[in-house]
C-alpha cells in the first residue's frame, strides 16, 4: 500500500500563488473569522493562495526567506501587525522580485494606517490584494542590512517600547502607558547626525527617528506629511525637553503639530548617518528591537523602485 501524498497548495505554485504569512498569535487557525473573510475574498476572486502560520517569533522572516530563496518572483502577504510585515520584508531575498501586501490584524498597524488600510476591515485589505496591481513604494535600508518599511529610530521611542513589552496593558493604551513611564525615567543622550553628506551636527536628544510611513506607536503621527513613494525619508530629531515640554510635545503629535516645538528638527533626506555617543544602543524598526554596537556609525538610505506593494486606490 503506497503512502498517501500530501495535498498540493490551493491552485498550484508559482508567481500566481499568493503566500499568506499569518501571525498565529493574532489569527487562531483556519476557523478564525478574519481569516475566513480573507479566504472568501480570494476564493470568489479565483485567486490561488497558500496559508503559512507562524510558530515562533521570527518565523515570518524564515518563511519569507524560504519562499523567496529561488530566483523566481513571489507574492507575499503579511497577515498580522507591523512586526509581522517587518519580518516578512526582512526575510525576502531580493525585493525586486517580490510583490508584498498586508492584511492588518495587529495591535498598532501603523504602516497600514499610513497607506489607508483600516485595521478593522480585513475584507477591504484582502480586496486590495486580490483586485489591484501592486505599485512601487520605498523602504529604508540600514547599513547592517536591516530593512524598515515604516519607521526606524533610537532614543525615547525604544524606551517606550521596552516598557510596552514589559507591561501587561493591551491594545493601543499600552503605548500611552509606555510613554508616561519613559517621560519620568528616560534621559537625553548625546549623538551626532549627518544628513545627505552635509555638516555633522551634535545633539543631546530624546529621539532620532527616520520615517517612510506617517506614524508609530499605534497612531503617534511623527511624520504627518510623509509619503511612501516619494523617494525620501523624513528624519525627526527631538532635542532635550523638560518633562513638562515632553508631555506638551506628545499632545501636539496627535494634531500633527510637532513642528511648532522649537527643540524639534525635521528634514527630508535620502541618506542619514547617526553617530552614537555610547558603546552600545538599541534601535527599533516597526516595533522590533535590535541591539547595535555603538563603536560604529549607523547609516540609513531610502530604497525606491524595487519593492512592489498592494496599495489602496489613491482616489
Amino acid at each position: 500500500m503506497s503512502a498517501a501524498r500530501p495535498l498540493p497548495p490551493r491552485g498550484g505554485t508559482g508567481i500566481k500563488m499568493y503566500h499568506i504569512i499569518i501571525n498565529s498569535t493574532r489569527v487562531k487557525g483556519e476557523d478564525d473569522e478574519a481569516l475566513k473573510t480573507v479566504k472568501s475574498v480570494f476564493d470568489r476572486a479565483g485567486k490561488q493562495y497558500e496559508l503559512h502560520f507562524t510558530k515562533y517569533h521570527g518565523h515570518a522572516r524564515d518563511i519569507a526567506a524560504s519562499l523567496s530563496a529561488s530566483d523566481e518572483k513571489v507574492r507575499l502577504i503579511a497577515m498580522g501587525g507591523d512586526g509581522t510585515l517587518h519580518e516578512v520584508l526582512n526575510g525576502v531575498k531580493d525585493t525586486s522580485k517580490c510583490k508584498l501586501g498586508v492584511i492588518p490584524v495587529g495591535s498598532g498597524n501603523d504602516f497600514a494606517a499610513a497607506i489607508g488600510i483600516p485595521a478593522d476591515n480585513v475584507k477591504y485589505a484582502a480586496q486590495i490584494i486580490a483586485f489591484r496591481a501592486p505599485v512601487f513604494i520605498d523602504y529604508i535600508e540600514i547599513s547592517n542590512g536591516l530593512r524598515s518599511i515604516n519607521a526606524v529610530g533610537c532614543g525615547m521611542d525604544v524606551d517606550v517600547l521596552k516598557h510596552v513589552y514589559a507591561g501587561r496593558h493591551k491594545g493601543k493604551s499600552k503605548y500611552m502607558f509606555g510613554f508616561f513611564k519613559s517621560v519620568f525615567g528616560y534621559k537625553a543622550r548625546k549623538f551626532s547626525v549627518e544628513v545627505d553628506g552635509g555638516e555633522r551636527k551634535n545633539y543631546n536628544g530624546l529621539i532620532a527617528c527616520l520615517g517612510n510611513g506617517r506614524q508609530i506607536g499605534g497612531g503617534i503621527k511623527l511624520f504627518p506629511e510623509a509619503r511612501v513613494d516619494d523617494g525620501y525619508m523624513d528624519f525627526l530629531i527631538v532635542d532635550y525637553l523638560s518633562r513638562f515640554k515632553t508631555v506638551v510635545a506628545f499632545a501636539k503629535l496627535f494634531f500633527g503639530k510637532l513642528d511648532s516645538v522649537r527643540e524639534v528638527t525635521k528634514v527630508r533626506c535620502k541618506k542619514a548617518v547617526i553617530y552614537p555617543g555610547s558603546d552600545a544602543f538599541t534601535i527599533q524598526a516597526e516595533g522590533e528591537l535590535y541591539d547595535i554596537d555603538g563603536s560604529d556609525s549607523l547609516s540609513a538610505s531610502v530604497v525606491g523602485g524595487k519593492l512592489r506593494f498592494y496599495m489602496p486606490n489613491p482616489d
